[in-house]
């Protein structure tokens, strides 16, 4: 990935912004920043830390990544943590599981160094538990991707092992933060970055040519929805809705994600989707590697329509990334979705398949609503969700913790 400047950002949002950041980070300068996450390519988290610590070092900030290691018997429950977190799912967490996680979370704190910084950024509940190993005079943040507010019983139980102990704790959004948080929350909406290859500007030719590579009618509507595979980003949804919008308009769609490490189920429900689709020459599955991103990107400029319709959603980048691309946006009306799309501006917000295939059909019927949409969207992106905000946000929080 190319070397980035703060100042490449200047034609997207002007000098002012790049200069409130060096006048932010003039006493931070010499400040040990760590950030630890559980893995180191595919999904959001990943991805902002590829940019946020070689910015954060280039303000001053001496700022360090380390990801987690962990075995699969770890990553299933870390996934069904996340899960339970998000929603009282029926089930439990059992005793084997606590100590399991405990024991790959000793075995982390033994491979990785955090006595020798001044402030810690940990990403979600993977390593959470390294918090064991806080020493006094340093502060530690709990950066939280998921939505908390209706959280399973015993999965609370079990971060409250852990979350008392963090100095505070960072959210998307004011409603994801759980009443039983006894720390301070702070609440900062993720980001995109439009220097990420996934969000350049690409030509014309470019955008054909790899559409055809995978297949695709470029005469036809192309809808398109972006997740991982996971049952909580309703990829078998948005398959139903289509189905309805297809007996009306001939058009094509496409799910494209990719497997993450610490995402055991991701190769289930691909597999279920693959069988679902078998037999449809119009409905595209793609599993591409984590750094397919001028794939992503084309996919995304080259579609008509793109959709999100998660059951449950922590934020949901792949919105923000998609109406920077000047796409209308139908999302469901869950979780940071609902902060990103101005419903019947940018996009609209939908609550059903139904709903779904009924603002599909809308736009199909309306090209100039498409256009018209994917102007406003771009603009809203710009002025709340570029990284430089989200830059600006953890430079301010760090000052608090640290009365600077």
């Amino acid at each position: 990935m190319k070397k980035i400047a703060i100042t490449d950002y200047i034609p997207f949002l002007g000098e002012e912004c790049i200069n409130e950041l060096f006048a932010l980070s003039k006493n931070l300068k010499g400040i040990r920043v760590l950030h630890v996450n559980s893995t180191a390519k595919g999904g959001g988290v990943a991805e902002i830390l590829n940019r946020f610590v070689p910015l954060m070092n280039e303000l001053g900030l001496k700022t360090d990544w380390k990801v987690i290691e962990g075995d699969k018997k770890f990553f299933d429950f870390t996934k069904k943590l996340h899960n339970f977190l998000h929603y009282p799912y029926p089930g439990s967490i059992e005793s084997e599981e606590i100590v399991h996680y405990l024991k790959i979370t000793y075995e982390n704190i033994k491979k990785i160094d955090t006595e020798n910084y001044d402030v810690i950024f940990i990403h979600d509940p993977q390593p959470m538990g390294l918090i064991i190993k806080k020493v006094p005079g340093q502060k530690w943040i709990w950066r939280c991707h998921i939505d908390t507010s209706t959280p399973h019983p015993h999965a609370w139980a079990f971060i409250e092992n852990f979350i008392n102990a963090y100095d505070v704790c960072i959210f998307h959004m004011p409603e994801f933060v759980y009443e039983g948080i006894k720390i301070p929350a702070y609440i900062i909406p993720p980001s995109i970055d439009p220097l990420h290859p996934k969000n350049i500007e690409l030509s014309e030719e470019q955008i054909k040519g790899i559409l055809e590579r995978f297949g695709l009618d470029l005469e036809r509507p192309i809808i398109t929805q972006v997740s991982r595979f996971d049952r909580l980003k309703d990829p078998f949804g948005v398959i139903e809705a289509f189905r309805i919008v297809k007996k009306r308009y001939a058009c094509q769609l496409i799910l494209v994600g990719s497997f993450a490490a610490d995402d055991p189920e991701g190769e289930e429900v691909y597999k279920e989707l693959l069988n679902m689709t078998k037999d449809d020459k119009d409905i595209f599955i793609l599993n591409l590697p984590p750094d397919s991103h001028i794939e992503i990107n084309a996919i995304q400029r080259g579609s008509t329509i793109v959709v999100q319709k998660s059951l449950k959603e922590g934020f949901g980048l792949v919105v923000s990334e998609a109406m920077w691309k000047g796409k209308p946006v139908i999302g469901a009306n869950v979780g940071g979705i609902k902060r990103q799309i101005v419903h019947g501006v940018t996009g609209y917000l939908v609550h059903s398949v139904e709903g779904l295939a009924m603002r599909i059909k809308q736009l199909l019927a309306n090209p100039e609503f498409i256009s018209t949409m994917g102007y406003y969207a771009k603009e809203r992106v710009r002025h709340r969700f570029l990284i430089l905000r989200h830059l600006r946000d953890y430079l301010i929080v760090i000052k608090k913790l640290l009365n600077l």
